[in-house]
């Protein structure tokens, strides 16, 4: 079983990891709307950096999972169900009692990934993806729409 663990990055060394964020939001430009908001972590296995995620905290004790990223070498490993399952904990902690995510009606497998791990599909935000400036396609599927999520904590 992998070890992994969050690292809280500081604002001001946030565009260093704007690669690793573009790994799950292709854009850029949406991606610096949100970059210097809530609380980003270094995703550390084996004491590597291996991607990041990050939260953005809405009203009414809830907090959305804006980004996570894993490196392509370390996905399907499990790595992301720790985080998120870790991130359960910590917000919980903090007095928060919803998450939320969002993701691309044509990420199949994310689509999955977040039902498997207790959330359940509570909005569709259409047209969502047509304000990126370039097309994005998965699985034959141009993203257009945003699934959003949700769970209690």
């Amino acid at each position: 079983m992998l070890e992994v663990q969050l690292k809280a990055i500081e604002t001001e060394k946030r565009n260093s990891f704007l690669d690793y964020l573009l790994l799950a939001d292709e854009s850029e430009e949406i991606v610096s709307e949100y970059i210097n908001d809530g609380e980003m972590f270094a995703i550390l296995c084996e004491g590597q950096i291996v991607g990041v995620a990050q939260f953005i905290f809405l009203q009414n004790g809830i907090v959305e999972l804006k980004n996570i990223a894993i490196i392509e070498d370390y996905r399907g490993k499990g790595i992301g169900k720790l985080v998120i399952n870790e991130s359960f904990d910590l917000y919980k902690m903090k007095g928060l009692n919803k998450m939320l995510v969002g993701t691309a009606n044509s990420s199949i497998a994310n689509i999955a990934f977040y039902q498997k791990l207790g959330f359940r599909m509570v909005e569709i935000k259409k047209n969502f993806f047509k304000k990126y400036p370039t097309p994005i396609y998965e699985n034959g599927i141009r993203a257009l729409d945003m699934v959003m999520f949700e769970r209690d904590l």
